[in-house]
């Protein structure tokens, strides 16, 4: 009963978007907000308690379409972009985070931990945005690309960190377990992408079929959890050799983008459904500082970002904006450096979580105003 109504509700949300010029994805948050935990407490806990495997499935399917925007022809025309704008976000949010936390009073560790968990974004939300924009140019393709690659920025960072801050409980170990994390989910990756990319058309001559494309999807999540690599590494890797050697590949990703509204709305309304409210009231002053730095390094480093990799100056200042979602990556991040720093854990939680609901509510408007305004100006 509560998935049946939750699907209707999503069609409501999703009518009331295109309505009101608003993403739906921030009237899917608002509406799990409203029946959520911090709203009328009418999702069941037996539902609430499935967030985890949904989130894993539907972040999968959207790292995987993101895979798919690395094709040789994007890298070829946006290549230099990705890269550059990617490394320019990541870095200015570690600087400027740490330096902000820092300076505010906060131990040095600390604040590095928040800035590492900072660099993360929302695929999933940036990606519905871009969908629901109906927009296709030069700055799109960048940003999908730019997302497809953010968060592996961001998890080395991250790993980074951690062996920097805890270096007394020895390097080697941290950044054995961080490469494994990455390196092993390329490896998996491939192993699931090169065949997927063979036999993509050639079990029902012309197309492939839909259980194909979704055992694949299915098979990525499920692996990359047992094998404890990053899930969506190894859908951004497994997607782009599908995308590059596949004979039929956009069929392919069309058959995934056919099944994946319905995970994506019991995805964002769960999500809003467990975000705690109540975290933006314990923080004061120091989430405000917090907040406040992550979106002015975001918007930083998106324009030097630009600027170095010489796009047009239309473009430059609206890839920061565009970058400012944020959501369940954060919160993994949040969880991991909470293990290793006991002692910090609560207020790491704390920051992440309340700049989540922040992140998760203003983000994705301001994705897309920055989309639409860089299509006004190609336009005019």
């Amino acid at each position: 009963m509560t998935f049946g109504i939750l699907f209707l509700a999503g069609l409501v949300a999703d009518q009331l978007g295109s309505v009101t010029r608003l993403p739906r994805v921030t009237m899917l948050l608002l509406l799990g907000l409203l029946v959520g935990n911090a709203g009328l407490g009418l999702v069941p806990n037996e539902v609430t308690a499935w967030f985890d495997e949904l989130s894993i499935l539907a972040l999968t399917m959207v790292a995987f379409l993101l895979g798919g925007s690395l094709t040789k022809a994007n890298l070829a025309s946006h290549g230099r972009a990705i890269i550059t704008i990617s490394l320019s976000v990541v870095a200015c949010t570690l600087v400027v985070v740490t330096l902000g936390m820092t300076a505010a009073g906060l131990a040095v560790g600390f604040s590095l931990l928040l800035a590492a968990v900072a660099t993360a974004t929302a695929p999933a939300a940036m990606t519905d945005v871009i969908r629901q924009s109906g927009t296709q140019n030069n700055f799109t393709d960048t940003l999908k690309g730019i997302v497809a690659i953010d968060d592996a920025w961001g998890l080395i960072v991250f790993s980074l960190v951690l062996a920097l801050v805890s270096h007394t409980n020895g390097w080697t170990e941290l950044l054995a377990g961080a490469a494994w994390d990455l390196g092993g989910a390329v490896l998996l990756g491939c192993a699931l992408g090169i065949p997927s990319a063979f036999l993509s058309g050639r079990l029902k001559p012309g197309e492939p079929m839909q259980a194909e494309a979704i055992g694949i999807v299915f098979l990525a999540a499920g692996l990359a959890l047992w094998l404890q690599v990053s899930f969506l590494v190894t859908g951004i890797v497994a997607g782009a050799i599908v995308a590059n050697f596949a004979r039929h590949h956009e069929r392919a990703f069309h058959e995934i983008e056919h099944i994946q509204w319905p995970f994506m709305i019991l995805f964002f309304v769960l999500a809003g459904a467990t975000l705690e409210v109540a975290a933006l009231q314990v923080m004061g002053w120091a989430g405000l500082l917090f907040i406040l730095l992550r979106s002015a390094s975001r918007l930083i480093g998106g324009y030097l970002g630009a600027r170095l990799a010489t796009l047009p100056t239309s473009q430059a200042a609206w890839y920061g904006p565009a970058l400012l979602p944020q959501a369940g990556v954060a919160i993994g991040m949040a969880l991991v450096a909470g293990e290793q720093f006991p002692e910090w854990a609560p207020a790491i939680m704390a920051f992440t979580i309340s700049s989540t609901v922040v992140f998760e509510l203003v983000g994705p408007p301001m994705t897309m105003y920055a989309i639409q305004r860089t299509a006004a100006r190609n336009r005019g």
